[in-house]
């Protein structure tokens, strides 16, 4: 029997928690590698080390807190605890990142190095366990994409408002550590509020089902592999999150030295992400009608042809580039809309039929190794980026300096926002399409296990 509609509370606060999950992917990915080269000094290669490093300890510490919120027992239930943890936490560590003392160069590169991996451990708390509660908060799949709906609709809100609003702040000290340190403390704000408005929205989700968790960390990987819709839509997704990071790296640099005007960090960032709340229903719609897999794929040929249009930007009169730049990163910012909601609705499908198949509490295992991914991606994003500037020659800078690039450096910055992303989106459509867990499938399948276990 299906279970009970849950309250709208729920919907609401579980949807908030995306404040969380929005800005600290956006934020960081959109002004942290800029804010090292731009502002701190630091030359882009040690950046790249910067920004990369503490997002890979995530590899470990996902599954690992993944696997603990499995074995949590609490009456909180098991997930919640875990909200409450990041709450207390995350917002500190974040500020923290950008509260960076009078250094620069090398100092500084620790300094923040340091900060964000105590930041990404914070977030990391709070974000595993969040992504493993719609799986167990119902058995209806009906009820999991409403609760994935008023999720994507507060990600779109909070990626829209955090990376459109965090540059403006940067940039209102003209550009200086202080302006910075402002924008660290506005965010923190915001992370705050979403992880308090997760922990005491979901305090009437029920948990269905008391399943086992998994035991030896040596089976539940194993577990993860054996699950090849898993597996597939893993691959893909993080193969999709990697050009994100790199264009949200990239727009500060694009805008600065290819338009001509830091300011454009704002209209392109908007560009990007305001078709996420536009056309993120339309996704919705699509998918019910056509399938999240065929969506999918439609989503990511949207992000490859846009991002591969940026190109020509620098071959155009300079009066119609930002106009020619803008249209093209709207083509991408619908395929990222698709890119961003529908393998979060697939991977609750995955999540189910795990469970049903193997009758074990494991979601925090799956959802550990799922964010694992997608924050080591957009983190690998802003380190290839940055070793695309390396590699260009580009030479980095304080916020008094301005330096003139060479056209070899102008030329990485331009590859590396377009026909990379590009690239890297075109190696994921054999995952997509070879993902085989439809909506039919996955009926067909549970229906045939709850039949043998009566």
């Amino acid at each position: 029997m299906a279970s009970p509609p849950l309250p709208r509370s729920v919907h609401v606060g579980y949807g908030l928690g995306s404040l969380v999950t929005g800005s600290f992917a956006t934020v960081p990915g959109l002004v942290l590698l800029y804010y090292l080269t731009d502002v701190l000094a630091v030359s882009a290669g040690v950046a790249a080390l910067v920004v990369f490093l503490p997002k890979a300890w995530d590899v470990l510490a996902n599954p690992w807190i993944g696997g603990l919120s499995d074995r949590t027992r609490s009456r909180l239930g098991p997930r919640r605890p875990w909200l409450l943890a990041g709450a207390l936490t995350l917002p500190v560590s974040f500020a923290a990142v950008f509260l960076a003392p009078p250094l620069d160069g090398t100092g500084a590169a620790l300094y923040v190095a340091v900060a964000f991996l105590v930041a990404a451990t914070a977030f990391a708390v709070f974000q595993v366990p969040y992504v493993a509660m719609p799986a167990e908060m119902t058995d209806d799949p009906g009820e999991r994409s409403l609760l994935m709906s008023w999720r994507m609709a507060f990600l779109g809100v909070a990626i829209l408002l955090s990376g459109a609003v965090a540059p403006a702040i940067a940039q209102s000290q003209g550009g200086t550590a202080e302006g910075y340190r402002l924008m660290g403390i506005a965010v923190g704000g915001l992370l705050l509020v979403g992880t308090l408005a997760a922990f005491l929205g979901t305090r009437r989700a029920p948990l269905t089902g008391r399943l086992e968790s998994e035991g030896r960390l040596r089976e539940r990987i194993a577990a993860a592999r054996s699950n090849r819709p898993f597996a597939l839509l893993f691959c893909a997704f993080v193969l999709q999150a990697i050009p994100a990071g790199i264009m949200l790296a990239g727009a500060p640099y694009f805008a600065t030295y290819t338009l001509g005007a830091a300011s454009a960090v704002t209209p392109l960032f908007v560009c990007l992400v305001g078709p996420l709340i536009v056309t993120m229903p339309l996704w919705l719609r699509a998918s019910r009608r056509r399938g999240k897999r065929s969506c999918l794929f439609a989503a990511a040929g949207f992000f490859l042809v846009g991002a591969a249009a940026i190109a020509a930007t620098p071959l155009l009169p300079a009066a119609w580039a930002a106009s020619y730049a803008y249209g093209c990163v709207a083509v991408v910012g619908i395929g990222y809309a698709g890119t961003q909601m529908l393998p979060f609705a697939m991977l609750t499908d995955t999540l189910a039929l795990d469970a049903a198949v193997s009758g074990r509490r494991r979601a925090g295992l799956f959802t550990g190794l799922w964010t694992a991914g997608e924050t080591l991606a957009m983190a690998a994003g802003s380190g290839i980026y940055a070793l695309v500037l390396a590699l260009g020659g580009f030479v980095s800078s304080d916020a008094a300096v301005q330096v003139l690039q060479s056209s070899s450096a102008l030329a990485g910055i331009v590859i590396g926002m377009s026909l990379l992303p590009a690239a890297l989106i075109g190696v994921s459509l054999p995952f997509v399409r070879c993902y085989d867990l439809t909506e039919e499938r996955l009926t067909a399948l549970l229906a045939g296990t709850r039949e043998g276990s009566t």
